[in-house]
């Protein structure tokens, strides 16, 4: 009986499993031979469209990002926030329009060139169970110690590690369960400054944390985005304030843009999303 139960149950893995395995990638990478070595110049979100089904997500959004800016995107759950930026990491593909960085499509570009050449922090960091080293490391063939410790320092991360009692080979458990959220989500920063992208996407990376946490993350990607072209996905407003352009979506359009000095002094979205959690606090 004991086997049976075994079987049965290796039987429900193995078809969950193979079901994954098995499933069709509709994001095609036939024609993608431009290999993405350098950005130079703007990414365009060129009167893009997108759903899910039948609810549309991201309807007719046209923007131009420059090289080097860092641009927020703020507005209220269900706008098409993150959903913008998965497209520009091709996790799914637009309707209609098409992205281009430096005037070619991201559709021309294969994945693994366009995929290293963003570095993305989310808000549930994905960590593994193991060392801090290798969770830091992940996806980097060649790396030596030095680079990590230098990763861990600029994300905030070196002075907890080093608490460690095994310091950089502690084992973090799964899903980095033996971390706090804080601490994850700098693990998660120090991979990305370790990547060393050309193009940063943060994804609402401090929306979770208590003010202490979000204070040592917000230092860690400020150091991370400097000089790199910057592009954040926003819950609370007071993390963006310094940001080159700030864009307000609702409804998977875009209803405003400019900076936090310009929103503020029009009647608009984005005043009032600050009014309200200014109220809230």
């Amino acid at each position: 009986s004991k086997a049976s139960y075994a079987i049965s149950k290796g039987n429900s893995a193995a078809e969950r499993i193979l079901s994954l395995m098995n499933a069709f990638n509709h994001i095609s990478n036939k024609n993608a031979s431009i290999e993405l070595d350098h950005f130079q110049n703007e990414i365009h979100f060129k009167n893009i469209s997108f759903s899910f089904g039948e609810k549309k997500v991201i309807d007719k959004i046209d923007l131009k990002i420059k090289k080097g800016s860092k641009v927020a995107i703020v507005g209220e759950s269900g706008s098409g926030k993150t959903t913008l930026i998965n497209l520009l990491n091709r996790f799914y593909d637009v309707e209609s329009g098409e992205i281009l960085i430096d005037g070619i499509n991201i559709k021309k570009i294969s994945k693994r060139s366009l995929r290293n050449s963003i570095g993305l922090v989310t808000q549930e960091p994905i960590l593994f169970n193991d060392t801090v080293n290798n969770n830091i490391s992940l996806g980097e063939k060649e790396y030596n110690y030095e680079e990590i410790i230098f990763a861990a320092k600029t994300s905030n991360a070196h002075d907890f590690i080093d608490k460690l009692k095994g310091k950089y080979n502690s084992n973090i458990g799964d899903g980095g369960g033996k971390l706090s959220g804080g601490q994850k989500q700098r693990i998660s920063i120090a991979r990305a400054v370790l990547k060393n992208p050309q193009i940063l996407l943060m994804d609402e990376a401090t929306s979770s944390l208590d003010s202490v946490s979000e204070k040592m993350v917000q230092d860690a990607i400020e150091r991370l985005s400097k000089n790199r072209t910057t592009i954040i996905v926003a819950h609370r407003l007071n993390t963006i304030q310094k940001a080159d352009l700030i864009v307000v979506m609702e409804n998977g359009s875009i209803i405003q843009t400019g900076t936090h000095k310009k929103l503020l002094s029009i009647k608009g979205k984005y005043k009032q999303l600050v009014e309200m959690q200014t109220f809230h606090k």
